[in-house]
């Protein structure tokens, strides 16, 4: 069974007669209600900008290096191998 989500909320802007004109036309294309277009296309957008978010992007140089640090890691800073031995100290190990 399909669930319908209610339209209950509401977003208004301005725009230019040019982008209006655009954006009417291109909800004609596809056989949309202008309000049908716009609210597909912001919320494509939206989504992509949200998931952009989430991705941490890389140079060829910067993925190399990263590897290389997985593949062959440095042995701990002096600082960081007594914060480990705390730790295990505090908690038995685990």
């Amino acid at each position: 069974m399909t669930q319908t989500k209610t339209r209950s909320e509401r977003i208004e802007a301005r725009t230019t007669a040019d982008t209006l004109a655009i954006v009417r036309r291109a909800a004609e294309i596809q056989g949309r209600s202008i309000s049908e277009f716009v609210m597909s296309a912001a919320e494509e957008a939206a989504r992509k900008a949200v998931e952009d978010d989430r991705l941490i992007r890389l140079t060829e140089a910067e993925q190399a290096r990263f590897v290389e640090a997985l593949l062959n890691p440095k042995a701990p800073a002096p600082a960081m191998q007594r914060a480990f031995e705390h730790r295990r100290r505090l908690t038995g190990g685990l």
